[in-house]
């Protein structure tokens, strides 16, 4: 019984006047740490994500009867709460920031984990940035009037429950639970377990949002415990949640994959490229690498991987290593680009594959276009990919024939996030070509269902 008081005290919490709420922040902070340290009984993880699906369920019918203009203010009632939260935010998320280092995370690992004032401010921002984009529900996307009068419509619905399951970044809470609201849907939120705390305090600040409005606190829903149990409990409930978000590591998209009994947006490992083409311009070639690799080297969007031709290796590879060794970044390459400088190791089978999200690049030298094309679909994971070149024929090529979600061409890896697509926020970056692809946003959290209006037609 302890854990079931436990889970009330934390996803139930009673209203409480404004001046409570740090409080009422800490205690429930606090209440999820004792959560997190409960015993691994399959059974009651069970029984815990069941009751959270059911409620999520009953909330999902609600939540999709209800017009924009009222989802949109409670999404601004929660960056309000994420604003005047930040020193309990910020609280939590050291206690997260601990637990990372206790577990010999690495800086890039630590980076992803980390909230400081900007982020914060970028995560109640988001909800805000959501609130103006036009409404995914209740859009005709495509009506038709039959021969027989039969007026047809396709008109845009919620997906339903969706289970959102995430590793260290604890604004993902934040943007899963404003992506699934704007769109109608519940969200079952299972962080990883490195931002529990984090990812709790964030989560209650869109709760409260709800609160505000009058809409059922069911609809954002954080699972309270570490127990990996947990996931698969949420991958087994078909009766009651309707589609599986992940978003981390290829272990963990491996295990959905294989594991759910529920349809599935993969959002995969992120080895990312950027090819240099002989042609590119020299400067904008390094500022774009150096970018692409080293703004955030945590994140999906971050290269992986530098495809050159030998054409340009000669002149242009030394200066992009002296570029990335500065930032002190490792550079591994094939022969031909340790031929080209002396300060490239050996890159290894392996690392042709690799989403490194640390401070490490590996280096191909090509023959031109065909082959760097041929390597980049070989080996990406089909997430994002770059070319650098002044030439549009090429550019276009390559554009073209590279089978992934995004491909850019002369614009760093970097831009494969929702905000900088105009999404205001986004759940993940989808790889696969079912449903959605490339960042998923609330339009992409949509389905439909055709409406059919007549004026007493009978089938012949």
């Amino acid at each position: 019984m302890r854990f079931a008081n436990q889970f009330d005290r934390v996803c139930r919490p009673a209203q409480d006047a404004p001046g409570n709420l740090q409080r009422r922040y800490s205690l429930e902070i606090e209440a999820m740490t004792n959560v997190a340290t409960l015993s691994d009984a399959d059974t009651s993880v069970e029984d815990i994500v069941r009751k959270i699906a059911a409620d999520a369920k009953a909330a999902s019918h609600a939540l999709g009867l209800v017009d924009g203009e009222t989802r949109n203010a409670a999404l601004q009632a929660g960056a309000n709460a994420i604003r005047d939260s930040r020193p309990s935010i910020l609280a939590a998320n050291e206690k997260d920031m601990a637990f990372g280092r206790e577990r010999g995370l690495s800086d890039a690992m630590l980076d992803r984990l980390l909230l400081v004032d900007d982020r914060i401010e970028a995560m109640a921002k988001g909800l805000e940035n959501i609130t103006v984009l036009p409404d995914p529900l209740g859009r005709t996307i495509d009506e038709r009037e039959r021969p027989n009068g039969l007026k047809i419509a396709r008109v845009s619905v919620p997906l339903g429950v969706i289970g959102v399951i995430y590793e260290s970044r604890p604004n993902v809470t934040a943007d899963a639970g404003a992506l699934c609201l704007k769109s109608g849907n519940a969200a079952i939120l299972r962080g990883g377990s490195e931002s529990l705390h984090s990812s709790a305090a964030i989560a209650q600040c869109l709760k409260d949002g709800l609160r505000e409005t009058g809409l059922p606190e069911g609809a954002i829903q954080p699972i309270p415990t570490r127990d990996r149990a947990a996931v698969g409990a949420m991958l087994r409930m078909s009766d009651l949640i309707d589609f599986i978000v992940p978003r981390g590591g290829r272990s963990l998209i491996e295990r959905v994959m294989e594991e759910s009994r529920i349809p599935v947006i993969a959002h995969l490992d992120g080895n990312c490229h950027v090819y240099l083409h002989a042609d590119a311009d020299r400067q904008m070639a390094r500022d774009i690498v150096s970018n692409a690799k080293m703004r955030r080297t945590g994140i999906c969007g971050a290269a992986e991987s530098l495809v050159i031709d030998e054409a340009a290796a000669s002149d242009l590879l030394p200066l992009i290593v002296d570029d990335l060794s500065a930032a002190g970044c490792e550079i591994r390459g094939d022969a031909a680009a340790q031929q080209s400088d002396a300060r490239i190791v050996a890159a290894s089978d392996d690392d042709w594959g690799a989403e490194y999200l640390d401070k490490i690049i590996s280096v191909r030298v090509v023959d031109g276009p065909e082959t760097a094309i041929d390597h980049i679909n070989q080996y990406g994971s089909h997430h994002t990919d770059s070319i650098v070149t002044q030439d549009t024929a090429i550019a276009e090529r390559f554009l073209a024939n590279i089978d992934s979600a995004i491909v850019l061409h002369n614009a760093s890896t970097q831009y494969a996030d929702g905000g900088e697509f105009g999404m205001g926020a986004e759940i993940g970056i989808a790889t696969g070509k079912l449903h959605a692809r490339g960042p998923v946003g609330a339009e992409q959290l949509t389905s439909y269902k055709y409406v059919v209006r007549g004026d007493g037609q009978c089938r012949p």
